[in-house]
């Protein structure tokens, strides 16, 4: 049974984009053998990351990255049994929110800087959607 997760944490050190790069690129190499994709969005100090797979292999690496001393303040945002897959392109892509263009944002969001915090996980996903659709998302695999 497939699911998508879907989550918002905080970066415990606000350098934390420099740090982007290795989470992926560890994401990558071991997403593929459990069947996992997704996307990772990050900028501000904010994580919001999408992922999709099996249920164990999801909730298993959910609860990995809630133990994750890297993050805090981790909010489950949406889960949901899946008929197919939306990020199916990507091991684990990758988006900048600092690079988004402040139209994009606020169709989703109150202000012109993403707080996946204040909106829903609804709202979350069809930013996500939007940014597949734009092909703001980097690191196709």
């Amino acid at each position: 049974m497939l699911v998508r997760l879907l989550y918002v944490s905080k970066a415990v050190d606000h350098q934390a984009e420099n740090h982007t790069e290795a989470i992926l690129a560890s994401s990558r190499e071991h997403n593929v053998s459990k069947g996992i994709t997704g996307i990772l969005c990050y900028g501000s100090g904010i994580f919001l990351q999408a992922i999709e797979g099996g249920r164990q292999q999801v909730n298993e690496l959910y609860n990995l990255l809630v133990q994750d001393k890297r993050h805090t303040e981790v909010v489950l945002l949406h889960y949901e049994e899946i008929k197919q897959r939306r990020f199916s392109g990507w091991t684990m892509g990758q988006v900048n929110l600092a690079k988004l263009n402040a139209s994009i944002v606020l169709k989703y969001s109150e202000t012109p800087i993403l707080d996946p915090y204040g909106v829903s996980g609804d709202v979350s996903l069809a930013l996500l959607e939007e940014l597949m659709a734009t092909a703001s998302i980097m690191g196709r695999a």
